[in-house]
């Protein structure tokens, strides 16, 4: 028997679907430079797949600077923008895993700590069926609250979708909302769970064979 499809496909975007890391540290590097602080690789991972505003909080903290949350996580997404405007750069595998469920006829979500204004346009580039952004939800990855409104935006059981996601952060968050996991590891480490698979890229991956990595695994 062919494996089972899942209820619905959740996407992560930043590290997952689109390679928007570069252009977040290159941003906190910019930040940097304009409080007169200093940053480094080792801090940047540290904010891997954070709520936005999250991340807002321990830059300020971290520069010890006048500018609010809200203010960083402005100048961040600006320059972030800046950087999407000369075009996405896919990760391997990623779109054509993406087409290939909607071919399937599978329900996808995008569910993203970005803002809507970077996310959407990448959404509106994809055969998505709902999108849950960072300024939409009240509590960011690592908490539920992202995977279990895009779940419940898709009429889709949260124990039989499957999360696709780059870092612990976010693996956590769906994880929490009960969904299956298929991990992608990009810049930062996802840590083993009974509910999580590990590839080390999605390129070449088909939707059954994504199935056959969850096969006997349980709802």
């Amino acid at each position: 028997m062919a494996p089972t499809l899942p209820a619905a496909v959740l996407w992560d975007l930043d590290g997952t679907l689109v390679d928007t890391e570069p252009l977040w540290i290159a941003a906190e590097h910019e930040l940097a430079d304009q409080v007169g602080g200093t940053w480094t690789a080792q801090d940047a991972l540290q904010l891997v797949g954070s709520d936005l505003l999250t991340s807002g909080r321990l830059l300020q903290q971290h520069f010890d600077t006048a500018m609010t949350p809200a203010e960083i996580v402005d100048f961040l997404v600006t320059r972030v923008a800046r950087g999407l405007a000369e075009g996405a750069p896919w990760r391997p595998g990623a779109r054509e895993l993406v087409l290939a469920y909607a071919q399937a006829g599978v329900p996808q979500a995008l569910v993203t700590m970005s803002y809507a204004v970077l996310a959407d346009p990448i959404a509106e580039s994809l055969p998505l069926d709902g999108v849950v952004t960072g300024d939409r939800v009240t509590r960011g990855k690592p908490d539920p609250e992202p995977y279990l409104t895009a779940a419940r935006m898709l009429g889709a059981d949260p124990a039989a979708c499957v999360a696709v996601e780059d870092s612990e952060t976010g693996a956590t968050s769906a994880t929490e909302a009960g969904c299956q996991v298929l991990a992608v590891p990009h810049m930062v480490p996802v840590d083993a769970h009974p509910r999580r698979r590990h590839v080390t890229t999605l390129d070449g991956l088909t939707p059954h064979a994504v199935a056959t990595l969850f096969t006997g695994l349980g709802a």
